[in-house]
C-alpha cells in the first residue's frame, strides 16, 4: 500500500500519429510512441500507448475480426477519461481528436517529454508477501 505521503506518477495518454501509407511508417508510429511510454515509466508516471492497438489490430484480422476506426477511437477515448494528461506527440486525424477531448476534460497537456518532471515512485509491497496477516 502506497504511503499517504507518496507522490503518484500522472497517468499519462500518449496521442501521435498511427495510421501512414507504408507499413514501415505505421511501424516507425508505434515505436516512437512505445519509446515515449519508455520515458514516461522512468519518469515515474504511467502511460497508456493506445498505439499498442496495432498488436490487437493484427490478431484480430487474423480471427477475422475486423475492428473499425471509430471502434478504436471510442476505445481510446473511453482510456484518456482515465487519465490526468495527454503527451502529444504530433498532429493526425485520431491524435487530434485525443487533444480536443483532453483539453475538453480539462486535463494537462504536454507537448514534448521536456516538459514532464521526473516524480519518486512509491515503493509497492511484493504482491502476496502480506496475503492472510490481516
Amino acid at each position: 500500500m502506497r504511503a499517504s505521503s507518496a507522490v503518484r506518477g500522472l497517468r499519462v495518454y500518449i496521442a501521435g500519429p498511427y495510421t501512414a501509407v507504408l507499413q514501415a511508417e505505421v511501424e516507425k508510429n508505434v515505436a516512437a510512441a512505445i519509446d515515449a511510454g519508455i520515458q514516461l515509466l522512468k519518469l515515474g508516471h504511467v502511460p497508456f500507448i493506445p498505439h499498442l492497438t496495432h498488436y490487437v489490430d493484427a490478431r484480430a484480422r487474423e480471427i477475422g475480426h475486423e475492428i473499425s476506426w471509430e471502434e478504436y477511437i471510442q476505445w481510446d477515448i473511453e482510456w484518456l477519461k482515465a487519465c490526468d494528461a495527454l503527451l502529444y506527440l504530433g498532429s493526425s486525424k485520431g491524435a487530434d481528436m485525443e487533444l480536443r477531448a483532453a483539453v475538453e476534460r480539462g486535463l494537462r497537456i504536454f507537448r514534448s517529454l521536456d516538459e514532464i518532471s521526473q516524480v519518486e515512485r512509491a515503493t509497492l509491497a511484493p504482491v502476496g508477501k502480506d496475503r492472510g496477516k490481516h
